[in-house]
């Protein structure tokens, strides 16, 4: 079985190109979205449709419901699931999405935190009081995991104090203890490249489009169903359109907040893939079709 991945910031037409390589080769695909992966969240993940799909099995959508929070465990077990399926049927793999860290752990590996108790829980919040105090403290124990976190990165000091007051050992000692096995050791890596400009015009449009197709009222069934609780619920188009209905903005803020945060994922997604992947190959869409396609 051959599995590729193609990579690519929110906009740049991973989804349709991945549709296309999947007809030419017989492939199936597995999504590499965090929000495309909840079932009733349509509009604002900008899922593919079941006609856009056209007769091409998707893992990675539709999966778990909104209230249930995603993670890397439950993508590795979608993975192997595509993976089980497509040895099977004698398929190909193509692997596609913005969320460039899940395909990293699949690559690398990545280590489960220890289950963390309430006790736990209770003290970390007491080691948080101060967090410039936190922060010295990771300093002193564990330099390595320090050095890649700023002393106000409140999320990740409370995971390292999580992890430490529940092992007894710092985060990168933990990690280096425990690490799993990758899934996969070798893939084929494409990422579409697209112009600044060019990618601000397709994120405004898909804007205009996600507003358009009902993006408001999908949110307004969702916060009825799901309260505003749940973490997919913090997601660009969801927060923002929140706002909107709290009365914050008015319609032309919904598209101007969507676009702007939709740009800035882009940006850190960019970045994410030139930092944390070996070197690839990088192109316009038609570049990376021929590239699979036309026999070298």
């Amino acid at each position: 079985m051959r599995t590729v991945a193609i990579l690519g910031p929110t906009a740049s037409g991973k989804t349709s190109l991945s549709i296309k390589l999947a007809k030419k080769f017989n492939a199936n695909i597995l999504s590499l979205d965090s929000l495309s992966i909840y079932k009733e969240i349509d509009i604002a993940s900008a899922k593919p449709t079941s006609n856009e799909r056209e007769g091409i099995r998707h893992f990675g959508i539709d999966e778990i419901y909104p209230d249930v929070n995603f993670n890397v465990s439950i993508f590795f077990d979608i993975y192997n699931k595509a993976k089980k399926y497509s040895e099977k049927d004698g398929k190909d793999l193509i692997i596609v999405g913005g969320t460039g860290f899940y395909l990293k752990s699949l690559l690398t590996g990545l280590s489960q935190k220890p289950n963390i108790t309430q006790e736990t829980k209770q003290k970390v919040a007491i080691a948080l009081r101060d967090i410039n105090d936190a922060f010295k403290f990771i300093q002193k124990k564990d330099q390595t995991y320090a050095q890649k976190i700023s002393n106000s990165d409140s999320y990740r000091i409370e995971k390292w104090f999580e992890i430490y007051l529940q092992s007894g050992l710092g985060a990168s000692e933990y990690f280096k203890l425990y690490k799993q096995e990758p899934l996969i050791k070798n893939m084929e890596i494409f990422e579409i490249e697209m112009q600044k400009d060019i990618l601000k015009q397709r994120i405004n449009l898909r804007t205009e489009e996600m507003i358009r197709n009902g993006l408001i009222d999908e949110v307004v069934y969702l916060e009825k169903t799901y309260t505003r609780a749940p973490n997919s619920m913090r997601s660009i188009g969801i927060k923002e359109t929140l706002r909107f209905l709290d009365g914050f903005i008015g319609l032309d803020g919904l598209k101007e907040e969507i676009s702007l945060n939709t740009a800035k994922l882009a940006k850190r997604q960019r970045t994410f893939n030139s930092t944390q992947f070996a070197p690839h190959v990088k192109g316009d869409i038609k570049y990376i079709f021929d590239m699979l396609v036309i026999p070298n």
